[in-house]
């Protein structure tokens, strides 16, 4: 019983010691500027460009506290200064209205230079067959993959898709540890959200399996159809990306992400459309 709670007393102790690093280390990055890189960077980026002053000195702290908080691990590449601003730009924009989330659980960004070939054993009616896949992005409880080429492509050239803010959503729905689609939230709100997403998903589902006139639904692709975690995924992209068609044709999806992001994303990137 005396070793459990010195156990406890060394817990408690070192949970002591990392708030207070992560305060002095938030103290610190309120006082510091961008870097001039990453300043260059930034400008060449449509999101960033289109945000209004407070917001962008919002984030600015964010992003620097992201970036001495994350290990970025370059594989079979140089982890530069375009790339830790990039990604944190993109990662920090999500939750720059979401109180208190710096992604405390993730630890490693791996960054790859192109797509990676994955191996996946599937099985079908007690076959097994090994397939290859293309990533250019995966992510877990603590890790995010991305291949460099495909994000800065995404950044530079915004189209639909972000591979950022698709794995970075899956580390948001990863915080409660159950990748569901659904990330920490008020009951009230998870409750809708989780009645608005579902009814959503399962008519993409039934239109994915059944092969039925996609409509709408194509705005989101096959790839939502797989589960909740991914249509999340996928949505969240959507909203960043693609707001005002989001807006037009799923109004309670854009609804439920407006309040679970704290931003108006068809207000604030109206030219993307």
């Amino acid at each position: 019983m005396q070793l459990f709670f010195v156990l406890v007393a060394i817990v408690l102790l070192w949970q002591t010691i990392l708030y207070y690093r992560r305060m002095n280390l938030w103290k610190r990055v309120l006082k510091m500027e961008l870097p001039r890189e990453w300043v260059a960077t930034l400008g060449k980026i449509a999101h960033y460009e289109m945000l209004p002053v407070d917001l962008k000195e919002k984030l600015r702290p964010k992003m620097l506290y992201f970036a001495e908080t994350k290990e970025f691990i370059g594989i079979k590449t140089e982890v530069t200064e375009e790339m830790r601003a990039v990604i944190s730009f993109y990662a920090c924009l999500m939750v720059v209205n979401i109180e208190d989330e710096n992604y405390d659980n993730l630890g490693d960004i791996l960054i790859y230079p192109h797509e990676v070939v994955s191996h996946e054993k599937r099985e079908s009616g007690g076959i097994v067959s090994e397939e290859e896949a293309l990533l250019d992005g995966e992510s877990d409880a603590d890790t995010v993959l991305i291949a460099w080429s495909e994000a800065k492509h995404e950044a530079f050239h915004p189209g639909k898709n972000n591979v950022i803010i698709h794995e970075f959503a899956h580390i948001l729905d990863f915080e409660d540890f159950d990748a569901d689609g659904t990330p920490v939230m008020e009951p009230d709100h998870r409750n809708r959200w989780n009645r608005v997403l579902s009814r959503h998903f399962e008519e993409l589902r039934k239109r994915s399996l059944h092969n039925r006139e996609w409509g709408e639904y194509s705005l989101f692709g096959a790839y939502a159809a797989v589960n909740e975690a991914e249509f999340f995924a996928v949505a969240s992209e959507r909203f960043f990306q693609r707001p005002n068609s989001l807006k037009k044709h799923f109004l309670d999806i854009y609804k439920e992400f407006e309040e679970f992001y704290g931003l108006d994303t068809a207000k604030l990137f109206w030219k993307l459309g």
